[in-house]
């Protein structure tokens, strides 16, 4: 076994206990969180090219069923339906599976199909094949480079428990105003929050499609709460705002266009955030405007404090 497969496996191993721990102890927000970070780290291992990758394409299937187990118990948790729901005592049957995922040759326990991928292009090829279909707006490729698998829009998380002297923010996604808003599929917006390294800090969120298209905005009038007190926060965070529709010539999802909040612009009240050219910048090195016109994400951000 090659030292950086044996790092990743100590990484997952270390991240698949640490989800079932909180499961088994009833934080269930940790538990998901746990879940889908390591979910969306298995899938872009199962994407990964044969050259780029420390495991073969039976093992990559094999990875791939097991995030779509952690999305499957994530969702149960997450679900007021008791029936049919994958429970914890099947996703730990999986942890000697993942452990030993180079000498695994039994059949998958679970009859499961790995998430639906997304096509995925390499860096710059988004741009090159939808440079002429968006010419002034910079195209709208496969989104940010980080390649997670599809998820299906509408996956909000509820308010987390109040604590003592700490700050819990909700914000409202009003509407987004684009010059070819009326053109856009099933538009929906996926919202993270990310450390300066890009590295995600409570669960991705994706709000349902929008509601409705009108002149140049797409309104969706939905509230997100974010998954973590504003004082857990680390220095120099992020909540990033990642439009994005369905592309059916090309058959996969795109990411149009992102916006992002800092820190310091978390206080009540409405605020509108500049749009900028995708792929999505986690780390804001390069950031270009999405258009000189006077488009934006219009945001109200409400504070709630114990």
């Amino acid at each position: 076994m090659s030292e950086a497969a044996r790092s990743l496996l100590q990484r997952w191993g270390a991240s698949f206990r640490k989800g079932t721990d909180f499961d088994s102890w009833g934080q269930l927000v940790e538990a998901i969180d746990e879940y889908q970070i390591l979910a969306r780290h298995l899938q872009k291992e199962a994407q990964s090219q044969h050259n780029n990758s420390e495991f073969t394409e039976d093992q990559k299937k094999t990875i791939a069923k097991i995030a779509t187990c952690l999305e499957l118990r994530s969702a149960a948790l997450q679900s007021t339906q008791s029936q049919d729901e994958f429970k914890l005592e099947d996703l730990k049957k999986l942890e000697p599976i993942l452990k030993n995922i180079l000498t695994y040759n039994k059949e998958f326990p679970f009859d499961v199909q790995p998430v639906p991928l997304r096509k995925i292009l390499a860096p710059g090829e988004e741009e090159h094949l939808e440079f002429e279909e968006d010419d002034e707006e910079g195209g709208a490729g496969a989104g940010s480079p980080d390649s997670f698998p599809a998820r299906v829009p509408g996956t909000l998380l509820p308010r987390l428990p109040s604590e003592p002297g700490m700050t819990l923010l909700t914000i409202n996604i009003e509407k987004i105003g684009l010059k070819d808003a009326g053109q856009c599929i099933d538009p929906y917006i996926t919202v993270s929050v990310k450390d300066l390294n890009g590295i995600d800090l409570t669960p991705v969120q994706d709000t349902p499609v929008a509601l409705r298209k009108e002149d140049t905005y797409v309104h969706f009038n939905v509230d997100i709460e974010i998954q973590k007190h504003i004082e857990k926060l680390t220095k120099g965070a992020a909540i990033f705002f990642e439009f994005k529709h369905y592309k059916p010539k090309k058959r996969f999802t795109s990411t149009k266009c992102f916006a992002f909040m800092e820190m310091d612009e978390i206080k009540p009240g409405a605020i509108v955030i500049e749009l900028y050219k995708k792929p999505t910048d986690f780390k804001r090195k390069k950031l270009q405007l999405l258009t000189k016109k006077p488009l934006y994400l219009h945001l109200h951000q409400t504070l709630h404090k114990d």
